[in-house]
């Protein structure tokens, strides 16, 4: 029987849907096999809750005291959206005692969580990214750089985060100011991206014993003007087509794209790669390295849809790091 420590909760706008992930995945882990510490990470306070009680999580070894008993662990599921489980902090922590994880190395989640360097990287393996700027907090001249560089309307986001916290959509002038301070007041670094005008294509991919899978193409249809975090997490605010009413060899092509991605950043565990079909081409977005896995998240999804029960991603996921 394997300790596993599933980590949820961290220091971002995503805590309450990384708890949802977290919870999610400790009732359908396999308990013939596993014993799951669903552990809260927020700022400095690290715990385990049995009942009404409270332990601590020790940090100097990530272990937990129980009565008498130490508990020490085989793996960390990673289910931290955003800082400090997305952005490689925590993932150097787990490197240096040795405690083997779910997610992305360090430097594949410290690169993937800032946009703007992700971007580059990709676009130089020759996949289509849309014009953007990145903008730092207190460096003047943030509008006048935008509206000099983009073409209106244009996507005003925080580069480092996740689940749409702190993104607008600017069709005009003078919405731009006020997208600015939203998304500034959720990072010291905003990108903001030139809109591109197609259908909302991911694609989740995933490496179990020695192959990597990519799940059907799914794609997103926000009733919203765009996939906000209300369309993301409010039922029937978004449909999710899985697989998605597209040509097989489009579908083909945005798996291939995935796949090849997921190899030159050195991913691992569950990745989702978001993209936007112009109808020629695909503009990669982003890379999701701890994507969410709530029984409304995506991912889930496309795993029934290829084959697997929600106990098998879980199983799955744990196999290859033990």
């Amino acid at each position: 029987m394997y300790n596993i420590a599933i980590v949820a909760g961290g220091n971002s706008g995503e805590y309450e849907i990384s708890m949802k992930s977290g919870k999610q995945v400790e009732l359908n882990m396999d308990m013939t096999r596993f014993r799951p510490y669903l552990i809260e990470i927020r700022g400095t306070k690290w715990n385990y809750k049995l009942e009404s009680k409270s332990f601590p999580v020790d940090k100097n070894d990530f272990s937990l005291t129980i009565g008498k008993r130490k508990i020490r662990f085989d793996a960390v599921f990673n289910a931290i959206h955003g800082t400090p489980g997305e952005d490689g902090k925590l993932q150097g922590y787990f490197d240096m005692l040795v405690i083997p994880y779910t997610s992305c190395g360090l430097t594949t989640s410290a690169l993937s969580f800032n946009k703007s360097f992700c971007k580059s990287v990709v676009s130089g393996y020759g996949v289509d990214i849309a014009r953007s700027v990145h903008l730092l907090k207190g460096v003047k001249g943030a509008e006048e750089a935008v509206l000099k560089n983009l073409s209106l309307p244009v996507f005003v986001k925080p580069n480092n985060g996740g689940s749409s916290v702190g993104m607008s959509k600017v069709n005009h002038k003078k919405e731009l100011k006020a997208a600015l301070a939203k998304a500034f007041n959720e990072d010291d670094e905003i990108l903001a991206e030139e809109f591109i005008k197609g259908r909302e294509l991911t694609c989740g991919v995933i490496r179990t014993k020695g192959k990597i899978i990519a799940f059907p193409v799914t794609e997103i249809i926000s009733k919203k003007e765009f996939f906000d975090y209300e369309a993301k997490y409010q039922p029937g605010m978004a449909d999710e087509v899985v697989p998605a009413d597209i040509p097989a060899r489009i579908s083909e092509k945005c798996r291939e794209i995935s796949v090849d991605l997921f190899m030159r950043l050195n991913c691992k565990g569950i990745v989702r790669f978001d993209y936007i079909f112009d109808g020629k081409k695909f503009f990669f977005l982003e890379v999701n390295t701890v994507p969410g896995i709530t029984s409304a998240s995506i991912v889930p999804k496309m795993a029934k849809a290829y084959g697997w029960t929600y106990s098998d991603l879980i199983t799955n996921l744990l196999n290859e790091i033990l």
